[in-house]
């Protein structure tokens, strides 16, 4: 199934796209897509109803982050061994884990906002990991039995305040609007090798990012099992799990995104994203917006 949240921000409905692409509206079914819907049992109730008599979403609507109510947005870094080379760092010898602010969840649309004195705004396109079952100190062995789906994330990042402000990575990860996630939530049933998706970004059209999750340095279960050790993983969580090469940190020289940029980017069955990059302006921060080319 491929399950989205259509509407305007803060106020959206969950949705099931059906075989001819159409958004049905599960509104009388589950109250939204969350952790309380992602379980085995919950999905298999959605799985049983008759889509046909489900009524269909109104055209154009906005799409919001394929999850709602995101308690823990955790991340994996320099987990893809050619982006390792590219930044020219070691290839870890465990996971890097950090954390990405729930705050931070947008469409993937919507625009995505400079932060107030930013200079290194970079892109990311990530394959996304969304937990569907409780998990605590689970094996690699059984890990993807925790899985609900997948989806795209773009891990937007800015370099300066990640690496040269001292700390941990969480503060150059964790902007408004660095988020953004969908357009849908593909159940792990229709993803049956998810080592083995291409994927790619483009920048103004240009094709800037181009690679494949087989070039993962830890596979989905692993991370998985990993993160399990360290936290409770609870339904609806996610899991974005490092970038392919071609970041704009990485090229020579150094590029990063400016107001009036449009980034596109997709992975294999997940379906695309597309944003346009807007300044920060005045103090408050509206996510609302939306790309309205898709």
């Amino acid at each position: 199934m491929k399950l989205v949240r259509f509407g305007e921000a803060g106020r959206e409905k969950p949705g099931l796209v059906d075989a001819q692409g159409q958004v049905r509206d599960l509104s009388g079914l589950v109250p939204d897509i969350t952790g309380g819907t992602l379980s085995t049992e919950a999905l298999n109730r959605i799985r049983q109803a008759d889509l046909s008599s489900l009524p269909v979403a109104p055209s154009g609507q906005r799409l919001g982050a394929c999850v709602g109510q995101v308690r823990n947005f955790i991340a994996i870094g320099l987990n893809y061994a050619d982006h390792a080379a590219e930044t020219g760092a070691a290839i870890p010898a465990e996971p890097i884990v950090f954390n990405k602010a729930p705050s931070c969840i947008v469409g993937p649309n919507d625009d995505v906002i400079i932060p107030r004195g930013s200079q290194k705004t970079d892109w990311e396109v990530e394959l996304a990991i969304v937990i569907g079952e409780r998990a605590s100190y689970i094996g690699a062995n059984e890990a993807l039995e925790f899985v609900a789906g997948y989806c795209v994330c773009n891990d937007v990042s800015e370099r300066e305040f990640q690496i040269e402000r001292g700390g941990t990575w969480t503060k150059g990860k964790g902007c408004p609007t660095f988020g953004p996630l969908g357009p849908w939530l593909v159940t792990k049933d229709e993803i049956p090798d998810p080592q083995n998706l291409s994927m790619w970004l483009d920048v103004n059209g240009e094709r800037v990012q181009n690679g494949s999750t087989k070039t993962m340095i830890f596979n989905v279960a692993q991370i998985v099992s990993y993160v399990s050790h360290f936290m409770i993983l609870e339904p609806g969580d996610v899991i974005t799990t490092g970038t392919p090469p071609g970041v704009g940190m990485g090229m020579k020289p150094q590029r990063f995104l400016k107001a009036g940029d449009v980034v596109s980017l997709g992975i294999e069955g997940l379906g695309e994203q597309r944003q346009r990059v807007v300044a920060f302006e005045g103090n408050a921060v509206d996510t609302s917006k939306s790309w309205k080319g898709h």
